[in-house]
Order: C-alpha cells, then sequence, then structure tokens
C-alpha cells in the first residue's frame, strides 16, 4: 500500500471521495478515457508511472493494462483549480477501450437542429 504525500492530500477537494480522472495521450491531446482515482491509486501512480485507477464495478485498484497488455505510461498529472478532478497525460501502449478502440469515446451523439 502507497501513501499520498500530505502535501497532495491538502490540495484534494476530498480526499475521501473518488476522484475522477481524464486520460489524454501525451502526443495528440486526444481524450482516451474517463477513470477514477482514490488517494491510494493516485499515490501508485505517482510513485510508479504507471496509471492505477479504481474500479467502482469491481471496488479494487486496478493497474490499466495489467490484464490486457495495453499499459499507460504517465508523463504528467494536473489537478483542477477546485481540487476535484485529475487530468493525466499518458503514452498509451495499444489501445485504450476494452472494446478494441483507441479511445473509450468512440460513440458518436448527434446533435439535435
Amino acid at each position: 500500500m502507497s501513501s499520498l504525500d500530505p502535501a497532495v492530500i491538502a490540495l484534494l477537494k476530498d480526499p475521501t471521495m473518488l476522484i475522477p480522472a481524464v486520460i489524454q495521450d501525451s502526443k495528440t491531446n486526444e481524450v482516451l478515457m474517463l477513470a477514477y482515482m482514490n488517494t491510494e491509486s493516485l499515490a501508485l501512480t505517482l510513485s510508479t508511472g504507471k496509471a492505477t485507477y479504481w474500479s467502482r464495478s469491481r471496488n479494487e485498484l486496478w493497474v490499466k493494462g495489467a490484464t490486457s497488455g495495453h499499459f499507460q505510461k504517465v508523463i504528467s498529472v494536473a489537478l483542477d483549480c477546485d481540487g476535484d478532478a485529475l487530468l493525466l497525460h499518458v503514452e498509451q501502449t495499444g489501445v485504450t477501450c476494452h472494446t478494441g478502440e483507441r479511445t473509450c469515446f468512440h460513440t458518436p451523439i448527434a446533435l439535435g437542429k
């Protein structure tokens, strides 16, 4: 178990809550996915450089790529101005989405005009 630096905890709006994390390709800025982190997954991400999230469906830590081989090497992490959302820039190995798509945002919804 990795612990988060108290200085980082102080920046978070509510360290007991899950933090939404937007994941972006570090080279293209394409949005790859949205995931959730808790303080433990954030600490592991910061210490290992491997994107680690909290799986809400499995209720456990999840290292992206641990089963698929499609890892995310974390290049940078930024916290938003309210301390309640994260932005990760990553180098993606393989596809991002479990469906086999490069990004999890592959289902367009038409705007009513």
